[in-house]
């Protein structure tokens, strides 16, 4: 990832930031001239964890990082921890699609009050630029956690101008698929199976996933940064794979056991979809990556008329059973660009917690 000068002096607040994706930021900003960076979380147990393993690993740079417990459904706090700042990369959510389904009141105070929260203190601290992450289950969302980062981006794309007129505040979202290795995913999973010489359990061998990994993650983050305009959505063009073939890479790695089929879990599709569509129709190709405008037609529309057909949807989605599906050793050379697959290799301690 290329740090630009924009980050030279300044103060970068991560939200979410003891989970993989700020563990991942820090790796790339630490060594660079950013002035500070504030990880604001509600989880001290983890802020101890990374305080700790930030003064051994990188003892020079250590001191740039400061911890804020907190929470995103606070305003007060993430107010507090927001006075000062530059920029912010809104990571907090709750991203456990079964957990999700069974508390969904729960999913929407986080992923839905929490990202209104963000953007109100934003705004009023006047922050220049804010990127979300979210993911590819809000495109056609059919689950709890889907649905609630659905509306997050629509909480986003529909207080993005008025932010910017207001405070000169860039509202932009990032939208990827499954990030491998990051908490909850299913990589390590695989793997702690395999050591315990327990089945390996697959929900359905042919269900297909985006796979990225926690860098690419965060060079979207940093491209949206540079390139956004308020509103914009962007995703990275990535690579799937099927879960069966998935499960066995990671055994070409690790060492085969038994696979055990066991259906699919609560809210789980088939296949994911990173851009719609409907949202086909608003995107530019920018190489690596695709930028959705925001829909910037008012409530007003009578003054909108046409005559004759309208496209109102692409020629099809891009979805993980269209895009460039990896073979076994595809996936085996795939994972092991994530530092958790070497580290597990190798015996090393991680210093992302999956």
């Amino acid at each position: 990832m290329k740090i630009t000068d924009s980050f030279r002096g300044k103060t970068l607040l991560i939200t979410g930031g003891t989970g993989s994706f700020g563990s991942t930021v820090l790796k790339h900003f630490l060594d660079t001239e950013i002035g500070e960076i504030r990880i604001f979380s509600r989880d001290e147990k983890k802020q101890d964890w990374m305080r700790h393993s930030l003064q051994a690993r990188y003892p020079d740079a250590a001191a740039k990082v400061k911890f804020y417990i907190g929470d995103v459904r606070n305003p007060d706090s993430v107010r507090d921890a927001m006075y000062g700042v530059h920029y912010v990369f809104h990571a907090a959510a709750l991203k456990e699609v079964p957990s999700c389904e069974f508390f969904p009141m729960e999913a929407v105070k986080t992923n839905i009050q929490g990202t209104d929260n963000v953007i109100s203190a934003a705004v009023e601290n006047r922050v220049q630029r804010v990127v979300f992450l979210s993911t590819d289950k809000a495109a056609y969302p059919i689950n709890t956690m889907g649905m609630t980062k659905a509306v997050a981006e629509k909480i986003v794309q529909a207080r993005a101008q008025v932010a910017y007129d207001r405070a000169g505040t860039v509202l932009a979202c990032t939208r990827y698929g499954n990030v491998m290795c990051s908490r909850g995913s299913v990589i390590p999973l695989f793997i702690d199976q395999i050591k315990r010489k327990a089945p390996i359990t697959i929900t359905d061998p042919e269900m297909t996933r985006f796979l990225m990994n926690l860098d690419e993650a965060v060079d979207l983050v940093a491209f949206a940064f540079e390139h956004a305009e308020p509103g914009d959505l962007f995703i990275q063009k990535a690579d799937a794979s099927t879960i069966g073939d998935l499960a066995k890479g990671v055994m070409k790695l690790f060492g085969e056991t038994e696979c055990k089929v066991i259906g699919s879990r609560h809210g789980e599709k088939l296949y994911e979809t990173l851009m719609t569509r409907e949202e086909r129709l608003r995107s530019s190709d920018m190489g690596r990556y695709f930028r959705i405008a925001p829909d910037a037609r008012g409530l007003n529309y009578d003054k909108f008329y046409v005559e004759g057909s309208v496209r109102t949807e692409g020629e099809e989605a891009y979805t993980s059973h269209n895009t460039t599906r990896l073979d076994v050793d595809g996936v085996v050379e795939k994972i092991l660009t994530t530092d958790y697959v070497k580290e597990e290799l190798e015996g090393r301690p991680h210093l992302v917690e999956a």
